[in-house]
């Protein structure tokens, strides 16, 4: 009976820690990744990812122990012209019909200031998977929508070289400089709503 009261004890004081653990969905209505290229050296290409999903597994208690997962739609391309959207999801750029979603698992959280993460996770685009680390702010409190559902938003930004990915295309100029740059920026928008 003694061993049994310990037993009830120890859950006792486990539980505690266990709540402060939730489970957040992103809501892919209020939430974007986009990204932008230079093109022909002189400007940028900014372009859109329209089906998104992802997990947050958030350790309120201790924020560096959280988890997030991402999931992209590799097909959902959007940079406003079709042809050139066309051009990206073939075999050139994300081979969509082979590889149809790239993902993003994050492996470590730090804290980086007030409202600042350091997200390190890998990311794989076209099989390929290599190390990337979200700058992320505004990570905002929990707050109830209109309709009672607890929802928590961010910004996040990083930089790939696509080449990295298996992402290879691109033609050289005249003057030496490529069609598509090498180098993408990254910003995620993104709203999650509590499980």
């Amino acid at each position: 009976m003694k061993k049994f009261t310990s037993i009830i004890a120890l859950l006792a004081l486990l539980l505690p820690l266990t709540a402060t653990a939730s489970t957040w969905t992103l809501d892919p209505d209020h939430s974007t990744v986009q990204f932008k290229v230079r093109h022909l050296m002189i400007s940028n290409v900014r372009g859109v990812f329209e089906k998104v999903s992802g997990t947050l597994n958030l350790d309120e208690k201790d924020i560096t122990k959280s988890k997030v997962d991402v999931t992209i739609d590799t097909a959902s391309v959007d940079t406003n012209i079709k042809k050139r959207d066309d051009h990206l999801r073939s075999v050139d750029f994300f081979d969509a019909a082979k590889f149809p979603t790239m993902t993003f698992t994050s492996t470590k959280v730090e804290k980086a200031g007030a409202d600042k993460l350091k997200v390190f996770g890998n990311l794989s685009i076209k099989g390929k998977t290599r190390p990337v680390i979200l700058e992320v702010e505004n990570f905002s409190p929990e707050i109830k929508d209109p309709r009672g559902k607890e929802r928590r938003g961010a910004s996040a930004t990083t930089n790939i070289n696509r080449k990295d990915f298996g992402v290879n295309w691109s033609a050289t100029m005249d003057n030496g400089g490529m069609v598509v740059a090498e180098d993408v920026a990254i910003q995620l928008e993104v709203e999650f709503i509590k499980k």
